[in-house]
């Protein structure tokens, strides 16, 4: 059985940081490249960030370019979104996705985790 388990989450300054991370479970991880989505109740669902299986291939949403970093750890199965600068409408459920290598679609999803960044 394939999980996705987010964790880091909670409420911060804007101008604060926080790191998420995403542990995986179930699943080759090294086979899948991983993304960071969020989703505010209203809004549809936006990509942040997503890391290919190796790192060389990295995206950022341009919202949140050279404010978070997306790294991940294949041998401990965990991708970390760090968040620096945040601001009140980084305010959101974080979810993390892992998609096939190669693939279009992600496979697996996260339950997500509340990121709430106050003014």
């Amino acid at each position: 059985q394939v999980q996705l388990v987010e964790s880091g989450g909670g409420l911060v300054q804007a101008g604060g940081s926080l790191m998420l991370s995403c542990a995986a479970s179930g699943l080759t991880f090294s086979s899948y490249s991983m993304g960071w989505f969020r989703l505010v109740p209203g809004k549809e669902r936006e990509f942040v960030a997503q890391i290919s299986w190796s790192s060389i291939i990295i995206n950022y949403a341009d919202s949140v370019k050279g404010r978070f970093t997306i790294s991940r750890d294949n041998a401990k199965n965990t991708v970390y979104l760090q968040m620096n600068g945040l601001k009140p409408e980084d305010t959101a459920v974080y979810y993390c996705a892992a998609r096939p290598s190669g693939g279009t679609i992600a496979s697996y999803w996260g339950q997500g985790t509340q990121v709430t960044v106050s003014s």
